[in-house]
């Protein structure tokens, strides 16, 4: 099964490819010495032939946005900067975080999410795009703070059953939800502690690292806090905690299964003051009975003085079946499995450090 892996880095843009059970061929650095904070490998219009994202910090323009329509062979960049905060807003993009597909049947429509937390939206592939003003224009935006990363905009989650309904996650803002396109939005975020607050059980302002949505049951979230690890059933109105089995309820990354109900992966680090592998062991943890339970996937991942971090985005499903997991760490390693986590290889070693991963299979 043919695999392309984007590894954004501290350094530039990698591109892992190859076959399962092969050799992986590397390229790159592309856009070299940029921050490549954020990729997609959008497939909505040919899974084979996914049109290719990369958000950076360019040297002309700042954060820019770049498009490849051949595989990575040519880019389109404009001349300035694609997503940029209209005269008046007051505010200027400082990084695009996030890059996300709008619903199966509009393939036109990419999100963008940045900091200052902000949602963007383009309609024409990527080529532009256009502050969501209800998000921006909602009263709590004022009074989000900065997380240790900055405030970001940096989960984009659009219900598969309804097109209007999305949901994105702040740092530290918490959820939002909106139902109407982004014309309106609510906090979600009922049962999320904010124990660095005075009062922890507040509206907004819990410091949300990552939500997934369950393949079976688009009510159901899987959710990496700060402070835990949350699920919810109905519609991310509320959420329980749920860590049986896990080290540490500190974490960055929180990836779903593509396809199966009940399943997602998370890795935990060890705490907010060491966000190092506890115990120096590199374990994947996965839940198939949707959260009630956490296990250890340590096989072909270092056990002893391997004190690395895997950061929010640095952690991905490919989409092949059986569904194949991609993270890369701080210390300038890749690893995947292509067996839902059981086995796992060093796919890559000696990069710069990793930021974001995306990648896909078919």
């Amino acid at each position: 099964m043919a695999t392309t892996a984007l590894i954004g880095t501290a350094k530039g843009l990698f591109v892992l490819a190859g076959e399962r059970g092969g050799t992986f061929t590397e390229r790159g650095p592309l856009f070299a010495g940029e921050n490549v904070d954020a990729t997609l490998l959008d497939t909505r219009r040919d899974a084979l032939h996914p049109t290719w994202f990369v958000a950076s910090m360019s040297f002309h323009w700042g954060p820019t946005l770049r498009r490849s329509d051949d595989g990575g062979a040519t880019w389109t960049e404009k001349d300035e900067a694609p997503v940029a905060f209209p005269e008046g807003a007051g505010a200027s993009v400082a990084r695009i975080w996030q890059l996300a597909p709008g619903p199966a049947g509009e393939p036109d429509v990419v999100y963008a999410g940045v900091e200052p937390a902000a949602l963007f939206q383009s309609s024409d592939g990527g080529r532009s795009f256009q502050l969501v003003e209800g998000l921006w224009n909602h009263p709590h935006r004022t009074q989000w703070a900065p997380g240790g990363g900055g405030l970001c905009l940096h989960t984009i989650l659009v219900d598969p059953r309804d097109p209007d309904a999305l949901i994105v996650a702040i740092s530290t803002g918490g959820v939002y939800r909106s139902d109407d396109a982004g014309a309106t939005w609510r906090p979600s975020n009922r049962g999320i502690r904010a124990v660095f607050l005075p009062e922890p059980d507040v509206e907004f302002g819990q410091c949300v690292h990552k939500v997934g949505r369950d393949a079976a049951d688009p009510d159901r979230f899987y959710l990496q806090h700060h402070w835990g690890v949350y699920r919810s059933d109905d519609g991310a109105t509320t959420w329980q905690p749920h860590e049986a089995g896990l080290p540490s309820t500190f974490g960055m990354p929180i990836v779903a299964h593509p396809r199966r109900g009940g399943t997602a992966w998370l890795i935990p680090l060890q705490s907010d003051e060491y966000r190092c592998t506890p115990e120096g062991r590199c374990r994947v943890y996965r839940t198939r009975d949707a959260a009630e339970n956490w296990e250890a996937l340590s096989d072909g991942l270092p056990q002893s003085d391997a004190h690395v971090t895997v950061l929010r985005d640095a952690f991905t499903c490919d989409g092949g079946d059986p569904a194949g997991l991609w993270f890369g760490t701080r210390s300038g390693e890749v690893y995947a499995s292509f067996d839902e986590g059981d086995r796992w290889e060093l796919i890559a070693s000696h990069l710069p450090p990793v930021l974001s991963v995306r990648a896909t299979a078919g």
